[in-house]
């Protein structure tokens, strides 16, 4: 079991801007560079183009940057690229603030989260730091092992469990919509506040496996109707632009509420954040409310998924709420 936990909580670590810098190495070298000493011409927009390119903002995103860039240079009679600097970090958080969201756990006792992701994303990973941060705002949890198809997953969450002294409720194999219904039985039976709900990694083609998420989340609602409260998707910061794909299939089966980004890991490119907000931007603009799934529950119309947490390691706190003004200053290094 300690073979999963690779680094000691008690050790001195960074602060949390200096780890999500470090997460967004390879984004900020290939940006922080063209901005040092430089005027403003066509030849900075073409290589600021192709960073953002290169760092999977997409080409959408990438040309609304741009444009907007160009705009506000203009407009402010920007002569250096330090100033477009500025400019562009305004720019990114304005487009990036409303993915924030800060999750309400008291509305319901027990609070119900249902976690899905393909295979790999670091979905159970995650669920034992979410446990770790909400003990930190002091409530309690329990963690429900609805991954009966990995072989490793039941015994990776009992671990994080025991790490976090939280209760894990399992069993070997078995129908994961009935284990995740036992554990909501359970919490309320022991005055839980939250339950996290783990579910097998799938992909969106994999359609039985999609039948069934939607089945537990049908069998979740059976035991409180506004249930669950919350379903999250993982998403691996190194899949890209793949991410789209991934958001699309599991928002249309399920009505996502919210996003985890994982493996920020100084190899992953972090511009797909401003591509997923562009999408989600446009998304509100034109009002789409077009998923096979219920509307989520908690959005106005149209409105983005919030992406709730990011991860930049290993260790029990490298999961935080994302926020868009620490995303950005550690992107481009300020």
């Amino acid at each position: 079991m300690l073979g999963l936990f690779k680094k000691s909580d008690s050790a001195a670590k960074p602060s949390w801007i200096e780890r999500l810098k470090s997460g967004l190495q390879k984004t900020r070298s290939q940006l922080g560079g063209l901005f040092s000493g430089r005027r403003i011409d066509e030849a900075l927009f073409s290589e600021l183009e192709a960073a953002l390119l290169a760092a999977d903002a997409g080409v959408d995103a990438s040309g609304y940057l741009l444009a907007e860039l160009r705009r506000r240079a203009r407009d402010a009679g920007a002569q250096t690229a330090a100033d477009l600097k500025s400019q562009l970090h305004a720019i990114l958080v304005e487009l990036l603030t409303p993915l924030e969201k800060t999750v309400r756990t008291n509305a319901h006792k027990p609070f119900i989260i249902m976690v899905a992701g393909v295979n790999g994303a670091g979905k159970t990973t995650s669920i034992g730091k979410l446990a770790h941060f909400f003990q930190g705002q002091g409530r309690s949890v329990l963690l429900a092992a609805g991954d009966t198809f990995r072989a490793a997953a039941r015994e990776q969450l009992v671990a994080w469990g025991e790490r976090n002294n939280v209760p894990v409720i399992s069993q070997q194999g078995g129908d994961p919509a009935a284990i995740i219904f036992d554990a909501i039985q359970a919490a309320r039976a022991r005055v839980i506040d939250i339950v996290i709900a783990d579910t097998a990694g799938r992909l969106p083609t994999q359609l039985h496996l999609m039948q069934e998420v939607q089945k537990i989340k049908r069998v979740i609602a059976k035991t409180d109707a506004s249930a669950p409260h919350e379903i999250w998707l993982v998403l691996d910061a190194n899949t890209g632009q793949n991410s789209f794909n991934q958001v699309r299939a599991f928002d249309g089966a399920l009505g996502l509420t919210g996003l985890i980004l994982t493996k920020l890991d100084g190899t992953a490119k972090g511009g797909v954040v401003a591509a997923i907000a562009r999408s989600h931007s446009e998304r509100t603009r034109s009002g789409d409310q077009t998923r096979a799934g219920a509307k989520r529950p908690h959005d106005s119309p149209g409105a983005p998924i919030p992406l709730l947490f990011v991860g930049v390691g290993e260790a029990v706190d490298d999961l935080r709420p994302f926020r868009a003004e620490d995303f950005v200053t550690a992107l481009l290094d300020r």
